[in-house]
C-alpha cells in the first residue's frame, strides 16, 4: 500500500517490487466487462484530499494511518467513495478494508501500546517479549483498528458498521515495524497477524493477507499447517502493470492451503487491483 510509516528494517524493504512480470508487448489484458471497467483500486491516507477515480469496481480502504496504532484521517470520506464501487467483479465486494500490522516486541519499552496481561492461544501474557505477547498485541490492534477507527467513521459515512459485512485485509509489508533476526522472530510476528485474525473471525469479519512473497517470507516465514492463517487467501503486490498482475495470480499464495485472489499493480501514482478469479 505505500504507506509512509517508517523504516525500522531497511535491509528488508528492497523485495517489494519481486513480484511483478514486466509487461508483455501482445494480446494485453483489459480491465473491462462490458461496458463496466473491472478494476479495483486501494487507497488510504496518502490519498486523502486528492481526487479519486469514479470507475472503480471495487475498492480496498485503509483503516489505519500507516501504523497499525494510528486511524486514516480521511477514513469516513473514503469509504464513502469506496460504497460507490460498481461491484461488478464477481466474489469481490464492493467496499473491502485493509488494516496496518506490526509487531514491536523487541521495542517493547519504547512503545506505550505492548500488552501487560491477557489470555491467549499461546499461554499468558506477562509483558515480555513472547509468542502471547505477541499474539495479544495483535489482538488488541486489531480491535482498536475496528472498535475506535472504523466503527466511527463507518456510522459517519452512514454505512453498516458491523466488522461481519466486510472482507479484512492484513498488510503486511517492511516499512512497519516487526521483529528480525530469527526463527523466532518470525515466529513471533506471525503470532501477532494470528492474533489479529482471530479478532476479526471472531467477529464473523472474512481476513485475508496481502504482501509480496519476499516480505512475507522475511517477515513471517513459513506457516505451519494449523496455524490460523493458513488457507486465508492472498492479495499479492509487486506488478506494475496489468499483465504483470494478470501473470502474478499463478504464484504460490502466502500460506498453505491459500489461493492468491487479487493481485496489485501500480502503474502510476494510485494503487489498482486485479481479482484473480
Amino acid at each position: 500500500m505505500r504507506s509512509a510509516s517508517r523504516w525500522v528494517v531497511p535491509a528488508l524493504a528492497v523485495g517489494a517490487a519481486l513480484l511483478g512480470a514486466p509487461a508483455t508487448a501482445t494480446a494485453a489484458p483489459v480491465e473491462t466487462s462490458g461496458f463496466l471497467r473491472t478494476v479495483g483500486y486501494d487507497v488510504s491516507h496518502p490519498q486523502c484530499g486528492t481526487d479519486l477515480p469514479d470507475d472503480a469496481a471495487f475498492a480496498v480502504v485503509g483503516v489505519n494511518g500507516g501504523l497499525a496504532t494510528r486511524t486514516n484521517p480521511c477514513l469516513a470520506d473514503q469509504l464513502t467513495w469506496a460504497a460507490g464501487s460498481s461491484g461488478v467483479v464477481p466474489g469481490q465486494p464492493a467496499l473491502q478494508l485493509y488494516l496496518n500490522t506490526a509487531n514491536p516486541g523487541q521495542l517493547r519499552d519504547q512503545v506505550v501500546t505492548w500488552p501487560s496481561g491477557g489470555e491467549t492461544p499461546y499461554g499468558r501474557c506477562d509483558g515480555g517479549n513472547s509468542m502471547a505477547c505477541s499474539w495479544q498485541y495483535g489482538w488488541e490492534r486489531a480491535r482498536t483498528s475496528v472498535e475506535a477507527f472504523f466503527r466511527p467513521a463507518a456510522r459517519a459515512a452512514r454505512l453498516d458498521s458491523r466488522p461481519q459485512r466486510y472482507t479484512w485485509w492484513l498488510d503486511v509489508e517492511t516499512m512497519n515495524t516487526w521483529q528480525t533476526g530469527s526463527d523466532d522472530a518470525r515466529a513471533r510476528n506471525r503470532a501477532a497477524l494470528e492474533g489479529m485474525a482471530e479478532y476479526l473471525t471472531d467477529e464473523d469479519g472474512r481476513v485475508g493477507l496481502y504482501s509480496t512473497g519476499y516480505q512475507w517470507a522475511q517477515i513471517v516465514g513459513e506457516v505451519p499447517d494449523d496455524s490460523p492463517l493458513a488457507g486465508l487467501p492472498s492479495w499479492l503486490a509487486g506488478a506494475t502493470s496489468l499483465s504483470g498482475a494478470v501473470a502474478a495470480c499463478e504464484r504460490s499464495p502466502l500460506v498453505p492451503d491459500g489461493e492468491v485472489e487479487l493481485t496489485q499493480y501500480v502503474p502510476d501514482d494510485l494503487d489498482r487491483n486485479h481479482a484473480c478469479r
